[in-house]
């Protein structure tokens, strides 16, 4: 199993596969470490979380770099991503306890308790957008709510994928109890039949979901999904349009567009367009693109050839569709897979960058009339994972939020997650939540216990 660097598109490291005598030990060891630590206090198990953060924090530097270099991330976005997990670590730690407590059903019957109860084993199969991020919002509630984690992350940041087992391993966590499985997708089916795995957790492609989604049924497993978006922004004609341009800009070009949760249609005001189309071409023809390493990048490369390759055709059949390109951008001659910002307006429905997911740097404008029309344009997609308003009038930004199909609005800020909030989509983006209490709850055994007479 081999990583890449984007930037050179040279080899970093080949790494060798677990096979299936392997993965039969590892879930062994899972399954033995899962019960000594579901007898674990909240406080014992905190501690760990916490000596993960401490050493996250410690290691900050170098972890960021292996980031860049495994999938191109620019260093600074590196260092945020890590600052981000030790977050997510502190605050399961410090919340869990409470978050978790015995409840009592107010009307009930008189001596009955729910209580919240580890399921197991845990398996996550994590993307390479955001190697450290995406690991840590799912493990750190999965293992303080009592379960084991196993994990099995895109195959071009497995460096990642070792360093955050060996930072686990670091922390005083039951010797297995965060394990790694260094394998392809052919095995993964066999893991999530398997009888000790309890549930299992993906980020990814639809694609990806439709097929796990199918194995955990077959295996009746419970599993959350999160999957793609098309984000809608819509930019109403009484918008700030200065704070919507630099929102709009950190909120499609942020990790070089390859966000699940990033703004990816910018639905627009007729009366306000040309303006917002020329202080958004402005904007983004100043981002610099380049070496991820150098501390001024701020787009570095996509993280493949093909996703560059799909981007890509992507915009050339927008534009062969009519659509107007106000920054050209696109490939980059030379080594890596970079691909410079583009900017098109005359965006419309049937526009493959409309209807599918577009997973790089590009942004797309689309005119409406009427809020009706805004509306019927952002949900007019099989995603609903993040959208955002913008406007003026506060109560006429809830109201839109309201009619959004998505499971995360802004209005008038950037739809981001956030480690006391769930986060998640429906559609076609996925079903159910990671992160704050809804995030715990998924992977817990919701135990009602009641003492007669």
């Amino acid at each position: 199993m081999q990583s890449v660097n984007p930037a050179t598109g040279r080899i970093l490291a080949d790494y060798p596969e677990h096979g299936p005598e392997d993965i039969q030990a590892i879930l062994a060891g899972n399954v033995l470490a899962c019960r000594c630590w579901g007898n674990w206090s909240f406080a014992d198990r905190g501690a760990c979380l916490h000596k993960a953060a401490a050493l996250l924090e410690a290691r900050r530097s170098e972890l960021a770099r292996l980031i860049s270099l495994e999938m191109g991330k620019p260093l600074a976005e590196a260092r945020r991503e890590i600052g981000r997990c030790v977050l997510v670590c502190k605050y399961y730690a410090d919340n869990t306890a409470c978050l978790l407590a015995p409840e009592r059903p107010v009307p009930g019957p008189r001596d009955t308790q729910v209580v919240f109860d580890p399921l197991g084993p845990v398996l996550a199969i994590m993307p390479w957008n955001f190697p450290f991020w995406q690991v840590f919002r799912s493990a750190a509630p999965a293992l303080m709510a009592g379960n084991s984690f196993l994990l099995k992350h895109a195959p071009t940041v497995t460096g990642c994928a070792l360093m955050i087992e060996d930072i686990f391993a670091s922390c005083g966590l039951p010797e297995d109890l965060f394990r790694v499985l260094v394998t392809g997708e052919a095995e993964v089916a066999g893991v999530i039949a398997d009888a000790r795995v309890r549930a299992v957790t993906l980020t990814g492609s639809c694609r990806a979901g439709e097929a796990v989604a199918s194995q955990a049924g077959r295996a009746l497993k419970k599993a959350v999904l999160e999957l793609g978006g098309s984000d809608p922004f819509i930019v109403l004609e009484d918008a700030d349009l200065d704070q919507a341009v630099a929102t709009a800009v950190a909120a499609r070009f942020y990790n070089a567009g390859q966000t699940c949760i990033s703004a990816k249609r910018f639905l627009v005001a007729r009366g306000v367009a040309r303006t917002f189309e020329e202080k958004l071409t402005q904007a983004v023809a100043a981002l610099k693109v380049g070496d991820p390493m150098e501390p001024d990048t701020v787009i570095g490369p996509m993280a493949r050839e093909d996703l560059r390759l799909a981007v890509e055709e992507q915009v050339a059949q927008a534009v062969a569709a009519g659509a107007r390109l106000l920054l050209p951008g696109g490939r980059l001659d030379g080594p890596g897979f970079f691909f410079a910002p583009v900017v098109l307006a005359g965006v419309r429905p049937g526009m493959r960058v409309f209807e599918e997911e577009v997973f790089g740097p590009v942004a797309s404008i689309t005119t409406f009339s009427e809020e009706g029309d805004a509306l019927r344009l952002a949900n007019a997609t099989p995603y609903g994972l993040g959208a955002s308003v913008w406007t003026a009038n506060l109560a006429r930004g809830r109201k839109m939020a309201g009619l959004l199909e998505a499971g995360t609005v802004a209005v008038n800020a950037l739809v981001k997650s956030d480690p006391r909030l769930p986060f998640g989509g429906v559609k076609r983006s996925g079903f159910g939540r990671e992160l704050g209490r809804y995030g715990l709850l998924e992977f817990v055994n919701i135990k009602t216990i009641h003492v007669g007479p």
